[in-house]
C-alpha cells in the first residue's frame, strides 16, 4: 500500500517544480484584502495537488485555503497551502513554499513542506521525528532569549487593526541577535524546527499556515503554543514556536505587547 507521506510528497513536489517553473512570469493577481494577494499560480498549484490527492484517497476531506474545501464522511483531513509566500511569488522573490499536512480525528500526523528554489523536502511523521531531504533535524540548543535568531510575520490586516505585531517586534528586536521576516510561515516553522531559527512567532494565521510546520517543530523536539503557552490546534490566532529552551522568555516578552 502506498504510504500517505510518499503521496503528499508527490503531490508537493508536482506543484513545487511547476511554481519554480513560472516564477519570474507575468503574473495576474487578485486580492482578498489591501495587501492580501492572490495569483493565478495559487489556485494552478492547489489543483494540482487536490487532483493528486483525491486520486489516491477519494474519500478524504479537503480543506485548502483558496477555493477547494470537500467535507467527507472520514477521520482524514489534508490541510493544503498551495503557495506559502504568495506576495513574494507575485514580485519574483523567491522565497516561498508548498504546504501539506494530513490530519486524523482532529488531530495532525503528516506535515510535508516543499521549497522548489532549494529543493528542500521537510517531512515529520508524527511519533516519528522530523527530516530534512531524508536526514534528521532537530531544533537549536540556543539556551538564551538574547542569543537567538528568531523569526515573525505580520497580518494582512496590519493597515486596519493595532492588534498588527508591531509592538513585539520592537520588543523582540531589542533583545535578540535578529529578528527576521522572510513572508511564509510554513517555512519559518521548518527553519525552527530545523535550528536556523530559534523561535518564530505570528498573529492571524490560517490552519493551512501551520498545520505542517507546526508539527515539524514538535517532531523535531521543539514546542509549540499560543503566546500564554497553552495547547495550540490549528487556532493561528496566536503562534510561538521556539526550540523550548527560550519559550518561557519569549512568552513573558509576549506580554509586553498589545494582544
Amino acid at each position: 500500500m502506498v504510504s500517505y507521506s510518499s503521496i503528499a510528497i508527490l503531490a508537493a513536489k508536482k506543484a513545487g517544480l511547476l511554481l519554480r517553473k513560472k516564477l519570474g512570469q507575468k503574473r495576474k493577481v487578485t486580492y482578498k484584502g489591501a495587501i492580501n494577494l492572490v495569483t493565478e499560480m495559487d489556485l494552478v498549484s492547489e489543483k494540482v495537488i487536490v487532483s493528486t490527492l483525491r486520486r489516491y484517497y477519494p474519500n478524504h476531506s479537503i480543506l485548502a485555503e483558496e477555493k477547494e474545501a470537500r467535507q467527507e464522511i472520514s477521520p482524514f483531513r489534508w490541510i493544503i497551502d498551495p503557495l506559502d509566500g504568495t506576495t513574494n511569488y507575485a514580485h519574483s522573490f523567491p522565497i516561498f513554499c508548498v504546504s501539506i499536512a494530513l490530519e486524523k480525528g482532529k488531530e495532525v500526523i503528516l506535515g510535508v513542506v516543499y521549497d522548489p528554489m532549494r529543493d528542500e523536502l521537510f517531512l515529520a511523521e508524527k511519533g516519528k521525528g522530523a527530516h530534512l531531504n531524508g536526514k534528521k533535524i532537530h531544533v537549536s540548543s540556543t539556551p538564551k532569549l538574547s542569543q537567538t535568531l528568531l523569526a515573525t510575520g505580520f497580518p494582512y490586516d496590519l493597515r486596519e487593526s493595532l492588534v498588527n505585531n508591531f509592538d513585539h517586534f520592537q520588543n523582540f528586536a531589542l533583545r535578540v541577535h535578529a529578528v527576521r521576516r522572510c513572508g511564509s510561515a510554513a517555512l519559518d516553522l521548518c527553519y525552527v524546527a530545523a535550528g536556523r531559527f530559534d523561535g518564530f512567532w505570528e498573529m492571524k494565521l490560517g490552519p493551512w499556515d501551520l498545520a505542517a510546520g507546526s508539527l515539524m517543530v514538535r517532531e523535531a523536539g521543539g514546542k509549540v503554543t499560543n503566546f500564554s503557552g497553552e495547547n495550540l490546534g490549528l487556532d493561528g490566532q496566536h503562534v510561538l514556536a521556539s526550540n523550548g529552551k527560550i519559550h518561557r522568555e519569549m512568552i513573558d516578552l509576549l506580554k509586553l505587547g498589545r494582544i
